[in-house]
């Protein structure tokens, strides 16, 4: 829980507050002036490491010049006992501060009291998130997307834990409803064809064409032969949709954990229509007046429930009437509830029944039109949706292989599904590779993901770790240890390589916490190439074998504790730290 840059940036601001009662005590400066001044790092730390607005801030209040102000403040600044070796004044009245080696001290100390903890916080300690996410039709093979949005889910779930946060994750398998009837009906004709000859039945035009329904269509066929073939069609789509479910549910929960992906909780949409839930939630909007019956169908009044929490968040009549707003069904003039009913219920049933604080959904790029529907419908409930449910948008993702765009696999000759992608790059890679920024499209090179070179990032992080571990293992052979923190001098370490090192290991904790708040795991990615990175340019510029003894062992100790920040991080990622490679 030890963040040494909120620490450094609390005792700037306690040390300018002190000099400042000071100088106000001494008759210097006007007493009793609040000041809300900002700490910050400079990017060209040739300008101090840390820097305040402090005097700026004050000027008007203090009625003097900035500049005036920080000169007096240094005048009555004591820095003894501090993480800070001086401070000077740039610019209009800027107060630059640098670190001294009892900072650099606390950062290698951090490291290693912590241990695997490091960089974790209880920042969003006492909050219940769920994350859901894949929930992909359990009617044939999950793709690239799913790929994607497995990874995001997954990472940002562990994100957030290590935050504080008590996660839920979850898949919602979407086993009722109109896929479903679609579902049997193409294996329906499948298995005809099978019984009968394939031109002696017609396949629908809307059916699930995939070689997956011809293959489970045959499977049910080689265990139960024609005994469908003379009962009612809603007993032969029963029994072949629960057929079909029952095998390609496990498959894609065993394709999941091959990508190191475990739920709390499989949660199927039948559960919520058995139990009446659906029903029950759609004459819940009901009463609360959100529905109207037009041509035999329920809709729910979506534009009139969105206009009222647009004109709640200040938009004008003229920015409303761009948005083209629309009401939707709920329960079709047949009977049926729709699957925006069935949707509305089942984040009913996450807030409400199962009582979560926050639910994030991870959904492809092409559902942005539903986001403020499914929103909207929790405020009608009374649940609070602008609020409490967030939705994360992934973009499309391109297979390259040789800079051309790749949509077959080469080993099935089928369009690329989780497994024919995992058959062919390693699960770390595609973890590593997935977790890019989410909100742009990703381009996903086959060949970058699976070279050893400097050029594959994944390659690069893992590299850093298993040269780290080379070295502990050749200097332990040679009797040397790595030291404890209160016993490495931490002002040998001032090659400007060092220092840098040192302050990438104090940015982890800073770099979670904006992976938790962003919602974007891949500040991570980011954040373990620059750690490696700096790591390579220490180890090029620094020798650590031969060194005198003091210098070896401050060295050695940094190595060792990049080496459990890069463990630390890519364990977040879901992806191994090879100690040999």
């Amino acid at each position: 829980m030890i963040n040494m840059i909120q620490n450094a940036k609390d005792q700037v601001l306690a040390l300018t507050e002190k000099a400042y009662k000071a100088a106000a005590a001494a008759g210097k400066l006007p007493a009793d002036v609040s000041v809300r001044a900002g700490v910050e790092i400079p990017k060209d730390t040739a300008n101090g490491d840390y820097t305040t607005t402090f005097a700026l801030a004050a000027a008007k209040a203090m009625k003097m010049r900035p500049r005036d102000i920080a000169e007096t403040l240094l005048e009555n600044m004591d820095l003894t006992g501090s993480y800070f070796a001086s401070a000077e004044i740039a610019g209009a009245g800027f107060l630059n501060f640098r670190l001294s080696p009892a900072w650099y001290a606390g950062v290698l100390s951090a490291v290693e009291s912590e241990g695997e903890s490091y960089g974790r916080s209880d920042a969003l300690k006492g909050q219940k998130i769920m994350v859901e996410f894949v929930s992909a039709n359990p009617t044939g093979p999950m793709h690239m997307g799913n790929a994607r949005g497995g990874v995001l889910g997954d990472t940002l779930a562990a994100v957030l834990e290590a935050n504080g946060a008590e996660v839920w994750r979850e898949f919602y398998v979407n086993d009722a409803g109109n896929q479903i009837e679609k579902f049997a009906n193409s294996l329906e004709a499948r298995y005809f064809q099978i019984l009968l000859g394939e031109d002696a039945v017609e396949f629908p035009e809307d059916g699930y064409h995939g070689d997956d329904i011809k293959e489970l269509a045959q499977a049910y066929y080689d265990e139960h032969g024609d005994d469908l073939r003379d009962v009612s069609k809603e007993d032969r789509h029963a029994a072949l949709a629960k057929f079909g479910l029952e095998r390609n549910i496990p498959k894609m929960q065993s394709d999941l954990r091959r990508y190191k992906i475990e739920y709390d909780q499989w949660f199927f949409e039948s559960e919520l229509h058995n139990a009446n839930y659906v029903a029950e939630t759609v004459q819940l909007l009901a009463d609360r007046g959100y529905t109207y019956e037009k041509e035999g169908a329920l809709w729910l009044a979506t534009s009139r429930i969105l206009e009222e929490n647009y004109r709640k968040a200040g938009k004008s009549d003229k920015d409303i009437a761009k948005l083209d707003l629309k009401d939707d069904v709920l329960r079709r003039a047949n009977g049926f509830y729709t699957y925006f009913a069935a949707d509305i219920a089942y984040h009913r049933n996450k807030f409400e029944k199962r009582g979560f604080d926050r639910v994030i959904n991870i959904w492809g790029a092409d559902h942005h039109g539903h986001v403020a529907r499914l929103k909207g419908a929790m405020d009608a409930l009374g649940l609070d949706g602008t609020n409490r449910l967030d939705i994360v948008l992934m973009q499309l993702v391109k297979l390259l292989r040789d800079g051309e765009i790749v949509k077959m696999s080469k080993r099935t000759g089928k369009a690329i599904s989780l497994t024919d992608l995992l058959d062919e790059v390693p699960v770390d890679a595609a973890r590593w590779f997935f977790n890019a920024k989410h909100d742009t499209q990703m381009d996903f090179d086959l060949g970058l993901a699976v070279r050893e070179d400097s050029e594959n990032p994944i390659y690069y992080v893992e590299y850093a770790h298993a040269r780290i571990c080379s070295l502990l293992r050749n200097l332990a052979d040679q009797g040397q240890t790595v030291p404890a923190a209160v016993d490495v001098d931490a002002s040998l370490l001032s090659h400007e390589t060092e220092t840098a090192l040192i302050k990438q290991l104090s940015l982890f904790c800073e770099e979670l916490r904006l992976s938790a708040r962003d919602y974007d795991p891949s500040h991570l990615n980011r954040y373990l190439v620059d750690l490696a990175g700096c790591f390579h340019r220490f180890y090029t510029a620094c020798r650590i074998k031969g060194e005198e003894p003091a210098i070896l062992s401050a060295r050695l100790k940094l190595a060792d504790e990049t080496r459990s920040v890069l463990k630390n991080g890519l364990a977040l990622l879901g992806v191994e730290a090879p100690e040999k490679m």
